[in-house]
């Protein structure tokens, strides 16, 4: 059908505030914040549950493909249009608000639309929080679509293990809705159909609601730079805080030399916690967290003893540490991107294997890097603590142009033995969306592939959700 006739029908069913469909609003819709740049047919901004579900029902009786989109911060193009100009974006950007924040159950209710950012300052005042460490700022629907993890999975786990229930629309001719929002934490009464749409890419159906966990605030935190003393020590590292710091380790994240020269080149405000000449080839961001009270235990004198303690040994696991203001290691760690970004043309990759294999494979593949493509830096940063890996590559600005072949061909030797030999994933935490789907489609198992194109064709009989087909 043509633009204008849906932009017709919408503005009568939706009000003007409910359809963008003019240059330039509209083009924020089509962007991706990594990948995926495309056309829309329009923008469609349901305001509430049942303005989104006669999206729905419009949409299937017209057999028009939609796209649901959060906040559009992904990284894998599963949020924007193609270039046909006949997708419709569904933006839940007015589909947000808190509707319950159950305290004592610990436990909040949003509209999917909702800004983690909104949540978490609805429940500040009760010194609760969604613990999803992340740069940006997603919707809730967004997190479930591409189960988020972020920087502290390893205290607190990622979106799944912390959600309590879905309401979600399917792509049906009734817009059919699957309501589970009890906020129980323990209910084996039936299958668990919430968990069919977790890192589904929003392709099996449209959440539009969201029951979450919450965590107490922690009252105190340490942090440290940590410089092992070799990258083959991180494993046991680990596994000695672990046994160690107990239930007070919330963060254990590793950042290269590249990686943190990037960052601070670009972010002239970044403290250097480095004396001139003295980057290490790896540190290690080590944080403590806990909601008692300093008269009750001091993570910073605990951090300090275990760090004495791991390098006052026969075999030490650590060569030096740096302890100061966790505010600022945070930010040298999450300014890496941009850093990155500013260096020249960035090969993301979003990795995981098992947390013991992780320095073996990221020796293996830096060699194998090393041999085929001398004029990529490796920039790696990532989580140490569970596995995943960013392990990104720049080809630096003063290079030129980084032909296509050159990525694609980087892409497959990394994913390869990623996969293959480590028996990892090609995607932790970003999700799955056309950037990457080719990968799935090579590593995916035949039956899983036919059971999940078995629910799509279930969830949405005329495939007119999302851009990933997981058949």
């Amino acid at each position: 059908m043509s633009s204008i006739a849906l932009i017709r029908d919408f503005v009568k069913l939706f009000g003007e505030s409910g359809v963008v469909h003019a240059r330039p609003d509209i083009e924020k819709y089509e962007r991706g914040y990594r990948y995926g740049a495309g056309q829309a047919l329009a923008v469609a901004r349901p305001g509430t549950v049942g303005e989104l579900r006669s999206i729905v029902r419009y949409c299937y009786a017209h057999d028009l493909r939609m796209i649901a989109q959060g906040a559009n911060t992904g990284l894998v193009g599963a949020s924007t249009p193609d270039q046909s100009g006949a997708e419709l974006v569904v933006s839940l950007d007015r589909l947000r608000g808190i509707e319950d924040m159950d305290v004592h159950n610990r436990t909040a209710r949003a509209l999917a639309g909702t800004r983690l950012s909104e949540l978490n300052g609805g429940a500040a005042p009760h010194e609760l929080h969604y613990p999803i460490d992340l740069g940006a700022d997603p919707s809730l629907g967004g997190m479930v679509a591409t189960n988020t993890g972020g920087a502290r999975v390893l205290r607190y786990g990622d979106v799944q293990r912390n959600l309590l229930g879905l309401e979600v629309i399917l792509a049906d001719a009734d817009a059919t809705m699957l309501t589970d929002l009890q906020g129980l934490r323990k209910d084996n009464s039936g299958v668990d159909l919430k968990q069919l749409f977790v890192g589904t890419s929003g392709s099996f159906g449209i959440v539009s609601r969201v029951q979450v966990e919450l965590h107490r605030v922690p009252r105190q935190a340490a942090a440290a730079l940590v410089i092992p003393t070799s990258h083959a020590a991180i494993p046991e590292l680990l596994a000695v805080l672990e046994s160690e710091a107990a239930e007070f380790l919330g963060a254990l994240e590793g950042m290269s030399a590249n990686a943190m020269e990037a960052a601070l080149a670009h972010n002239r405000r970044l403290r250097n916690p480095f004396l001139p000449g003295e980057m290490p080839r790896y540190a290690i961001l080590v944080e403590l967290l806990s909601t008692l009270r300093p008269n009750q235990i001091d993570l910073s004198e605990l951090l300090t003893f275990l760090l004495g303690r791991l390098m006052d040994v026969r075999e030490p696991l650590v060569k030096d540490a740096c302890l100061g203001r966790g505010e600022d290691f945070w930010a040298l760690r999450h300014s890496i991107s941009d850093g990155l970004r500013a260096a020249g043309t960035v090969i993301g990759f979003d990795i995981s294997v098992p947390r013991s294999r992780v320095p073996e494979c990221r020796a293996d593949l830096v060699e194998a890097l090393r041999g085929h493509y001398p004029r990529l830096r490796v920039c790696d940063f990532g989580h140490c603590g569970d596995g995943g890996d960013h392990f990104n590559l720049v080809w630096p600005a003063a290079a030129g142009s980084c032909d296509s072949s050159v990525i694609e061909a980087v892409r497959e030797l990394i994913y390869d033995r990623v996969v293959r030999k480590y028996g990892g994933s090609f995607s932790a935490e970003h999700g799955v969306g056309p950037h990457n789907i080719s990968y799935y489609r090579r590593y995916a198992h035949p039956t899983d592939r036919a059971i999940a194109g078995d629910l799509k064709r279930l969830c949405d009989p005329k495939g007119l959700l999302g851009r990933v087909d997981f058949g």
